[in-house]
């Protein structure tokens, strides 16, 4: 997922034909709901065209970054299934370029130096005043603009020179036309003044993203509808480097369930928590690409191949997406269920590694036979990957426990079920064949000798053998452990039952 890129101009070389975008993230934070959807989106319209997905690291600010996080935004791209063509690139280590092109904007008169304090380096240049319609927001001008500072001491930084007057508009391919009128946007900075020991200023975001859109031919812009904002400086600043600007394609917002801007209250943690939770890569990636773009009709389990095939920038929604957990809950039970059981057993295996409750046997021949049976016997009732290693555990496991509320429901009823079940246990060791009608025959059987109604066994039975009141049917569960574990199961739970009857 690297190539080469030319180390002077930015360029990537031996890249593919056909559109190019990006993935952007700043190690300020972890891979979060709402960046990987825009990963998504961006790679799903890289492969859809036939084009190129670069990965850049947007971590020129340095009081924010901590880049132990790199690791972990790559870590999500990669447990999602998300694979970039270039990169990833890092713009602290392409300081020069943004450093040239800031020196470019002012010698063409598009930038100029500015003396003013560090505060006002955040954007500072607002001021709000009463009309007949309400508020309005107002830019008041840098005296250093007419080159005129209050103040020429210390190293100045760099900030663009917006034109006064008229507007600046872009086609946005999901909101349309957009028009900003050029006296309500600052003359934002290119260039931090200099701090500390260092010899120049540190790159803005919209330089540096510029400039490397530039550099990395980028001719798709895909991101949040929260960049729009952004998008006519950097408009500005791409006519200014004599560049054509990209297609934008600014993405619909998050909402929680309130109609809120997701947050962390509403389950917008990083993306590998729903990883660790067992949600299933597949499920997380489908819930995701429909949080704001439509493929039509009323289909939802789409494959991600299919997602692929018919993704397109047209069906972006400008509606607000809501993340529902119940949601993404549901798609992950549809594909436990609706996987070809091959594509979902590694899911499993590495969950049951995890666990500690593998075993190499299952890995081919009888073993994995059995393997692939007993995951396909429980995913029906399965809606996380830890459900095998958890109440599933009694399948793979021999040291498991009795589910509380189990004993207390199925086995304090009968006062004899200990004899019943200790006849039970010797009637399954006497079968002939061991399969579903001669299991269910020998339990009807001494169900009807003990004059007690065959479901009291049944459940006593299952509690016994899985631990559990609620698993798969009886007497599949039954197959699927072998008479052995099933006898020795139903002896060896005897004084538990016992004790539970007299209790």
């Amino acid at each position: 997922m690297t190539s080469t890129m030319d180390s002077k101009t930015g360029a990537a070389g031996g890249a593919k034909s056909g559109p190019r975008v990006r993935f952007a993230p700043s190690p300020t934070g972890y891979l979060h709901v709402g960046g990987a959807r825009t990963a998504l989106f961006n790679w799903f319209f890289a492969r859809h065209e036939g084009g190129t997905m670069i990965l850049r690291i947007e971590d020129t600010d340095a009081e924010r970054n901590k880049p132990e996080l790199v690791e972990g935004i790559l870590e999500g791209l990669r447990w999602l299934g998300i694979e970039w063509d270039e990169g990833p690139y890092h713009q602290s280590e392409r300081t020069e370029l943004y450093r040239a092109a800031a020196q470019k904007c002012l010698d063409n008169g598009s930038a100029y130096l500015c003396y003013c304090a560090a505060e006002r380096y955040a954007g500072g240049d607002h001021a709000e005043e009463e009309g007949a319609g309400g508020k309005v927001r107002r830019v008041v001008r840098c005296a250093c603009r007419d080159g005129k500072p209050t103040s020429a001491e210390g190293q100045p930084g760099v900030r663009f020179k917006v034109p006064l007057g008229g507007t600046t508009r872009f086609q946005d391919a999901v909101f349309g036309a957009r028009e900003f009128s050029n006296e309500e946007i600052e003359d934002f900075v290119l260039l931090r003044s200099p701090r500390g020991e260092e010899t120049a200023g540190q790159p803005t975001y919209q330089l540096a993203a510029v400039v490397d859109d530039i550099a990395m031919r980028i001719t798709h812009v895909i991101r949040g509808a929260d960049h729009i904002s952004n998008t006519p400086k950097q408009v500005l600043l791409y006519g200014a480097l004599g560049a054509e600007p990209p297609v934008f394609a600014h993405l619909p917002l998050i909402l929680g369930a309130d109609r809120t801007r997701l947050s962390k209250r509403h389950g917008a943690t990083s993306v590998t928590s729903y990883r660790d939770e067992g949600f299933l890569p597949e499920a997380f990636r489908n819930f995701l690409a429909l949080l704001g773009w439509s493929a039509g009709g009323d289909q939802e389990f789409l494959r991600t191949s299919e997602l692929i095939g018919k993704f397109s920038l047209e069906h972006v929604l400008r509606t607000n997406g809501v993340f529902d957990r119940a949601k993404l809950e549901w798609f992950n039970t549809q594909y436990l269920q609706k996987l070809p059981i091959e594509e979902l057993l590694p899911e499993v295996e590495a969950e049951l590694k995890r666990s500690k409750l593998w075993k190499e046997e299952w890995a081919s021949g009888a073993g994995h036979e059995w393997f692939a049976k007993t995951v396909d016997l429980l995913r029906p009732r399965v809606r996380l990957l830890p459900d095998f290693s958890s109440w599933s555990r009694a399948f793979f496991s021999d040291e498991f426990s009795y589910n509380e509320a189990a004993r207390e429901k199925f086995w304090k009823k009968e006062p004899r079920l200990p004899e019943f079940l200790g006849q039970l246990a010797g009637a399954l060791e006497a079968l002939a064949e061991w399969n579903h009608d001669a299991c269910e025959h020998a339990l009807r059987g001494v169900a009807e000798a003990a004059g007690v109604k065959a479901g009291v066994l049944i459940n006593a039975t299952r509690v016994a053998i899985v631990g559990e009141a609620v698993a798969p049917p009886l007497f599949e569960s039954m197959l699927a452990l072998g008479r052995e574990r099933v006898t020795g199961r139903l002896r060896a739970a005897l004084p538990a039952v016992q004790e539970s009857c007299k209790a």
